[in-house]
């Protein structure tokens, strides 16, 4: 089976000036890369901006921009989403990166690692359920979620506490995995339309 690893997108959704997205990122990424069913392209939007106005037309800039991420997003078997929670829900700038991808997403699995305070920005991934539900992706059910975010993690952006976080990012893995194999070979065997 890892003679084929799934190709894992993982998406940091912060392009906040100062934030703390690509902290929790690379630490996922870091424990995702170590499995040998699993290679990994980390998509950090801050560094691949898109357009923010969407067009069916786009102009030379926004074509380039859009290129930079397409194709990586199209060659992923699975996608994990790690997303803050501002204001109850996820940044806008994840619903650009979706609303610019259509097909790219559709018959793949999106899991969710979240971070924020009180929740742990488990309020932002129960509204991306909806969203990706709409682009006829596969959210799986296990998330990895840090509350207080900030505080869990050391100078050197590591879990100060990783028992919790390692077992639900194995988990969360795990399922990914499965569902992108699932979903790998349904879409070989017969391509999928929506």
């Amino acid at each position: 089976m890892s003679d084929h690893p799934i190709q894992l997108a993982v998406i940091v959704g912060s392009t906040r000036t100062g934030r703390f997205g690509p902290t929790v990122a690379t630490w996922f990424a870091e424990h995702a890369d170590r499995r040998d069913d699993v290679t990994v392209d980390v998509v950090d939007l801050a560094e691949t901006p898109l357009p923010e106005q969407l067009s069916h037309h786009p102009g030379p800039e926004a074509a380039r921009a859009l290129a930079a991420v397409g194709p990586r997003l199209a060659a992923a078997d699975a996608f994990v989403v790690v997303t803050p929670e501002y204001n109850h829900s996820y940044p806008a700038s994840v619903k650009n990166a979706i609303d610019w991808h259509y097909t790219e997403w559709r018959a793949k699995p999106v899991g969710f690692v979240s971070y924020g305070g009180i929740s742990g920005g488990l309020r932002a991934v129960e509204h991306l359920r909806h969203v990706f539900a709409e682009l006829h992706a596969v959210t799986v059910r296990d998330t990895v979620s840090f509350h207080d975010a900030r505080r869990r993690f050391d100078s050197a952006g590591q879990p100060t506490d990783p028992e919790m976080p390692v077992s639900a990012a194995d988990q969360l893995l795990g399922q990914l995995v499965w569902w992108g194999r699932a979903l790998r070979s349904a879409r070989a065997e017969h391509p999928y339309t929506a």
